[in-house]
């Protein structure tokens, strides 16, 4: 009797001692994913006033338009409260890549029955502003929705912070800023490469990438770019929407050279996009 009631009080330790380590495994869980990292970029800030009605309005919590460059990409800052940004100086800001967050959360339909979906701008607000209420929620989402259905390559950043680059930050960026103003010093001359020539320098780049959701049935597009001293696209000429959604900070080239001398080069490059299954 007494080992039988031995075996009981051992078994219960060991269920005890099991349910302990499952529920002290779950809060690390749910504290990994509340501490998932948001979004981050720095750059010149761009402020612009532009008359696109109410929606672009509210984008600027009242303000005028705020747009981040980070290289030759440049990011529509999505503002839930007004912020006192400078014309040309350097900022960092945190929050979420609204793109990339709703490619992330995907869609059943691959983006045949529209893009976005309602629910993913939605998601991407809880991400970026937490504890906001249903409405507030719902408000915000649909001016994220109206603005990534006109314009789908063009990012949309939502902020949740703002604030001057640190003198760290603002030197390596000057160092980087006076590497590529020397790539594209103004007497360095210019010259014109058709496509097929041009592609035979090509060291590296994604030419070849998966349609987005915007696009889901693909297609080929040529872009027409300036490529600097180094070998790097500088420079997108153009505006069509498959051309601003490629990586174009991945492409890398042979220093362009014409007689013995450094050029830049302005060609056109050839990116397919295949159609998503």
């Amino acid at each position: 009797m007494k080992n039988h009631h031995a075996r009981i009080a051992s078994f219960l330790v060991l269920m005890l001692a099991a349910l302990g380590g499952c529920s002290g495994e779950r809060p690390a869980d749910s504290s990994k994913k509340a501490a998932a990292a948001m979004d981050r970029i720095q750059g010149k800030a761009q402020i612009l006033v532009e008359s696109s009605g109410a929606s672009d309005a509210a984008l600027n919590a009242g303000g005028s338009s705020v747009y981040l460059w980070e290289g030759t990409r440049r990011y529509r800052l999505f503002l839930r409260m007004p912020a006192e940004v400078v014309h040309g100086k350097d900022y960092v800001a945190e929050g979420v890549f609204a793109q990339k967050a709703i490619d992330e959360i995907g869609d059943p339909d691959q983006g045949r029955n529209g893009y976005p979906l309602q629910s993913s701008c939605e998601r991407v607000v809880r991400t970026a502003w937490s504890g906001l209420p249903f409405d507030a929620v719902d408000g915000y989402a649909s001016l994220l929705r109206a603005r990534v259905m006109r314009y789908p390559a063009r990012p949309v950043f939502l902020v949740t912070r703002l604030r001057p680059v640190t003198s760290e930050e603002s030197a390596a960026a000057a160092a980087e800023s006076k590497k590529a103003a020397a790539a594209e010093e103004k007497d360095v001359p210019e010259v014109t490469v058709a496509a097929d020539q041009q592609r035979a320098f090509l060291i590296g780049g994604p030419a070849v990438q998966t349609a987005p959701l915007w696009a889901p049935e693909g297609g080929t597009v040529r872009c027409k770019v300036v490529i600097n001293t180094e070998g790097k696209i500088s420079e997108l000429e153009t505006g069509a929407q498959l051309c601003e959604t490629v990586p174009w900070s991945q492409f890398r080239y042979q220093a362009p050279v014409r007689g013995g001398h450094p050029v830049n080069v302005k060609t056109e490059v050839e990116v397919r996009f295949e159609p998503r299954k």
